[in-house]
């Protein structure tokens, strides 16, 4: 690793802050000694100084009620190369704007003297909160997105990638979902000491990059706060009916509007076109018996509505980020994991049907032929 003085990293506290988070970064990021006895990297000079700062020095009480102790306060510093905010546990899963204005103000301070600033998760509510980021892209849990867009529509979002880098000097990092904070440590790793040391510190941690994005782990759930009652009705029965065939055409007929009239207003109250919508709710569905069942990939495409099992492949693909069969094998839980048979948590079958009560009574089409619709 080249020879140079520690790089200051500032991991910022808050009461919201996720101790998970806060504390893995802090290992990660000051493990370079312990390192030099199991996988022999150098560590004479280690790359980082990491210190937990805050509104003021000593113990708080951190989301979960797990204390950590707060080394410096955020006014003591005198420098600082790197800023990370770690996820936050929002009330109620709002973020309340204005409730640290120092630590914001510390934070256009320190950019302002070249500082890079990252976040982990929901910490991007805090850095959003300066103003730095507006026209500038960046990664959420998905979980919060609508909420982050609501408070700061200027600030392009994308919650499907694992990481982002913006900024005319990469001055701007964030991740996705909670553990995507793996990724943050092995890139600032990576950038900042060589890629020898980031691939020696994810084999000793088992820290994994997400190298497919975060599309893999996201919940499709339809809006349903609009206040339309037709289209409402639509998403109800769309809900049990999404595999039978002409679903767009048996949506129209039932709200009794013209079909331009409800594709306009389906699009408007939900933000997809009736058929994405569509699509999403059946690969949700597919998705489910992936990880619950061990029917094969062709006969899961053709139970959610697909007679074409390349077509049904690809779509997986395209609003997922992976192919099925890596889906299955990422999220279906291994056999050592399981209960012995007959035990609550037993193999499940090769019916979705039986091990997920929540679909029972799911009418499906019964014409075995089911149209792409």
């Amino acid at each position: 690793m080249p020879s140079q003085p520690p790089l200051h990293v500032s991991l910022v506290a808050i009461p919201e802050a996720s101790v998970s988070t806060l504390l893995g970064l802090y290992d990660v990021l000051n493990a370079f000694p312990m390192l030099k006895d199991f996988v022999g990297m150098p560590s004479d000079t280690p790359p980082f100084k990491v210190e937990i700062v805050g509104t003021a020095a000593g113990p708080m009480v951190l989301a979960g009620g797990t204390t950590a102790q707060v080394h410096r306060s955020v006014g003591e510093l005198d420098r600082t190369d790197i800023v990370i905010v770690p996820s936050l546990v929002a009330r109620d899963g709002r973020w309340e704007k204005g409730r640290y204005p120092e630590l914001v103000g510390w934070l256009r301070q320190v950019y302002g003297r070249g500082a890079k600033l990252c976040s982990a998760c929901s910490g991007v509510f805090l850095l959003a909160e300066t103003g730095l980021l507006d026209g500038r892209d960046s990664t959420i849990h998905w979980v919060y997105a609508s909420h982050f867009r609501s408070l700061y529509p200027d600030v392009p979002l994308h919650p499907e990638k694992t990481l982002v880098v913006a900024g005319e000097r990469e001055q701007f990092v964030s991740c996705g979902a909670s553990m995507s904070w793996h990724d943050l440590a092995l890139y600032l790793i990576a950038r900042h000491t060589d890629l020898t040391a980031a691939q020696a510190v994810a084999k000793f941690f088992a820290l994994q990059w997400h190298h497919d994005g975060l599309g893999p782990f996201m919940i499709f759930e339809g809006r349903r706060d609009h206040g339309d009652a037709a289209i409402l009705d639509a998403q109800t029965w769309l809900a049990k009916h999404f595999s039978v065939a002409d679903t767009v055409t048996e949506m129209v007929s039932r709200s009794g509007l013209a079909e331009r009239t409800f594709k306009r207003r389906f699009t408007k109250a939900t933000g997809l076109a009736p058929l994405p919508y569509v699509h999403r709710l059946r690969i949700e569905e597919a998705k489910r018996r992936l990880e619950r069942t061990s029917d094969s990939i062709d006969e899961i495409g053709w139970r959610v509505g697909y007679e074409d099992s390349a077509f049904f492949r690809r779509l997986f693909k395209r609003l997922t980020g992976v192919a099925p069969g890596q889906y299955r094998r990422q999220f279906q839980v291994p056999s050592f994991a399981r209960a012995p048979a007959g035990g609550p948590a037993s193999r499940p079958s090769s019916s979705a049907e039986k091990v997920d009560p929540g679909q029972a009574g799911r009418q499906r089409s019964p014409n075995p032929q089911l149209k792409i619709s």
